[in-house]
């Protein structure tokens, strides 16, 4: 009966140990933001209004989760119409063939001043690379309901060149580089 007992406890304990949690974007507290270089003398700032994404973890911080996130292209926003339907056309992201930028991790680990370091595959057009973004953790809380709620941010940059955004190669008029700064709070399910 002890050995029973004991097998159960330690059953119990074990899947205690490595149960999931599933936390959703909450696209009211989140948001997805970009900067980019005009005419080398100032930034044009941006943002997509529609997001979605879910972080898996097996414990109360970001050891070993899972991420996928995606972004409606068709909802740019950088605040002027005829250059957010000019960022839609074949000329940049062409969201008639592609309606979606997704980025799925690989891993995620504690750098020397324990931030994290998030590595996975960052999907934009028909192209898919492997980037490597820093992760600073905001922790774990109650909302207003009474449910728990994660937080976390990024920023990197990236070259839009190397994603198949082609107009003005020489980036005199539109830069490279562009600067991503996410900012996501998650709904445990």
């Amino acid at each position: 009966m002890k050995k029973v007992l004991l097998s159960f406890i330690f059953a119990f304990l074990s899947s205690m140990t490595f149960a999931q949690t599933t936390w959703e974007v909450d696209p009211m507290h989140s948001s997805v933001n970009f900067n980019i270089k005009h005419m080398g003398i100032s930034f044009v700032q941006g943002r997509f209004d529609k997001f979605y994404g879910k972080v898996t973890t097996q414990e109360k911080n970001l050891d070993n989760a899972d991420f996928e996130f995606g972004v409606a292209v068709g909802s740019i926003n950088t605040g002027v119409d005829m250059r957010d339907k000019h960022l839609l056309s074949a000329d940049f992201f062409d969201v008639a063939q592609y309606s979606d930028m997704s980025f799925k991790s690989a891993s995620i680990s504690k750098d020397k001043n324990n931030n994290y370091i998030l590595k996975g595959t960052l999907k934009i057009k028909d192209v898919a690379k492997e980037i490597s973004v820093p992760v600073t953790f905001g922790g774990i809380a109650k909302n207003q309901k009474g449910k728990e709620v994660m937080g976390f941010q990024t920023k990197f940059t990236i070259n839009r060149l190397d994603y198949g955004i082609k107009y003005d190669p020489t980036g005199a008029g539109v830069g490279k580089d562009v600067d991503v700064n996410l900012y996501f709070e998650l709904q445990k399910q």
